[in-house]
C-alpha cells in the first residue's frame, strides 16, 4: 500500500506559483535594463525569498554602489565649490544649482500663466468683434514674451529629433546600398572619410547661408533658426548611422544571401526579409550614436548661431553675467546630460523592441 503525503499537492502549486513569479520577474528585467532600473530586479526577487544574501549583492551593486557614487560627488562638489573663484563669484554647489532650478521651475509658471492670459485677451477680443459684426478685423496674435525654460527644453527637443530623423531617413538607404554594393560602397567611402570629421562649428555657417539664400520667407511651416539648427544636426549625425548600416549589411551569413538567390527574391524582397532584421542590431547601434552625436551639436550650434533652445540659454546666461548666471549655467548642463541619457534610453527601448540584441 502506498501512503501519499497529504502535504505534496499544496507543495507542489507552491512551487509552481514560485516558478510562474519568477519567470514574471525574469520578463520584467528586460525592461528594467531598458529603462535603468536593472536594481529592481533583485530587490523583486529578495522580497519574494530568492536567496537574499546574494540578491542584497546585487542590490548594492546596482543600486548602492550608483547612489554612493553619486553622493560622494556631491559632497566634493559642495566642499571644493566654495574654494573656486571666478569672476562671477565662487562656483555654486549643489544647494545653490538645486535653488536655482526651484527658480527657473517658478519663472516658467509665471511666464506660462503670463502666456494664458495674453491668449485669452486675443480671443474676447476677437469674439467681441465678431459680436460687433467686424470679422474682418479678427486676426491672430502671436505672443511675443520670453521663452521658458520648459520652452527651450521642447524647441531643442523637437529640434534634435527632426535633424535625427532626417539624417535616419538620408542615411539608412545609403548604408543599405554600401553594404549590398562593393561599387556603391567605393563611391562612398572617400565621402564619409573626407565629411565624417567635419566640426558642427564648420558646418553652421554654410547652413545659415544657405538656408537663408533658399528659404526667403518666414511665413513658412517652419521657422529659419529651426532649418539652420536641423539641418546642422542631420550634417553631423548621420555618419554613424551610415557606417553601422552598411557594416550590418555587408556581414550578413552568405549562407543567407545564397539562400535569396536561390529563391529567386527581388531586391525589394531581399531588403525587407533578409538584409535589415539580419542588420538591425547594428543599425540601432548606429542611430543611437548618432542620436548622441546629435544631440551634442545642436547645443553647440544654438549657442553659435544663437537660435531658440538650450544652447542659446546657456550663451545668454554666460553673456548676462549676473551673480546666478554660473549656477543657471550649471543647471542646464546638469538638464543636456539627462535628456542625452533619456534619448538613448529610448533609443534602447527601440532597439529592444526590434531585435533580438541585449547590448546595453
Amino acid at each position: 500500500m502506498t501512503t501519499v503525503d497529504p502535504n505534496f499537492t499544496e507543495s507542489a502549486a507552491k512551487e509552481a506559483r514560485r516558478a510562474r513569479l519568477f519567470t514574471r520577474i525574469n520578463t520584467a528585467d528586460k525592461w528594467f535594463q531598458v529603462l535603468g532600473l536593472a536594481w529592481m530586479t533583485p530587490v523583486i526577487k529578495a522580497a519574494a525569498g530568492d536567496n537574499p544574501r546574494a540578491q542584497g549583492g546585487e542590490i548594492w551593486r546596482l543600486l548602492g554602489v550608483p547612489i554612493l557614487a553619486i553622493a560622494l560627488f556631491l559632497l566634493m562638489w559642495g566642499a571644493l565649490a566654495p574654494k573656486v573663484q571666478t569672476s562671477l563669484g565662487a562656483v555654486p554647489g549643489p544647494v545653490e544649482v538645486w535653488e536655482e532650478a526651484k527658480n527657473l521651475h517658478q519663472d516658467a509658471l509665471a511666464k506660462a500663466e503670463k502666456r494664458d492670459k495674453f491668449v485669452a485677451m486675443v480671443e474676447i477680443r476677437n469674439e467681441k468683434l465678431i459680436a460687433a459684426g467686424r470679422p474682418e478685423d479678427v486676426k491672430s496674435v502671436a505672443y511675443t514674451g520670453a521663452p521658458s525654460y520648459y520652452e527651450q527644453i521642447w524647441t531643442s527637443i523637437k529640434t534634435v529629433f527632426f535633424g535625427f530623423l532626417v539624417a535616419t531617413i538620408v542615411a539608412v538607404p545609403l548604408g543599405i546600398a554600401a553594404g549590398l554594393s562593393a561599387t556603391a560602397n567605393a563611391a562612398l567611402n572617400p565621402l564619409i572619410q573626407i565629411f565624417k570629421p567635419v566640426s558642427p562649428l564648420a558646418w553652421l555657417p554654410i547652413v545659415t547661408m544657405v538656408v537663408s539664400a533658399v528659404y526667403v520667407t518666414e511665413d513658412g511651416l517652419f521657422a529659419k533658426s529651426f532649418l539652420v539648427s536641423a539641418i546642422t544636426v542631420t550634417l553631423c549625425s548621420l555618419w554613424p548611422t551610415l557606417i553601422n548600416t552598411s557594416l550590418g549589411v555587408a556581414s550578413i551569413d552568405k549562407d543567407l544571401v545564397n539562400v535569396s538567390k536561390v529563391l529567386k527574391m527581388n531586391t525589394w524582397t531581399k531588403i525587407t526579409k533578409l538584409v535589415l532584421p539580419s542588420a538591425l542590431p547594428l543599425i540601432f547601434t548606429g542611430l543611437r550614436l548618432s542620436l548622441g552625436v546629435g544631440w551634442m551639436v545642436l547645443i553647440a550650434a544654438e549657442m553659435l548661431a544663437q537660435n531658440p533652445g538650450l544652447g542659446k540659454f546657456v550663451w545668454d546666461e554666460f553673456q548676462n553675467g549676473s551673480s546666478s548666471s554660473l549656477a543657471k549655467i550649471m543647471v542646464a548642463v546638469l538638464t543636456i546630460g539627462i535628456i542625452g541619457f533619456l534619448l538613448d534610453r529610448v533609443m534602447f527601448a527601440l532597439q529592444s523592441l526590434f531585435t533580438f540584441s541585449n547590448n546595453r
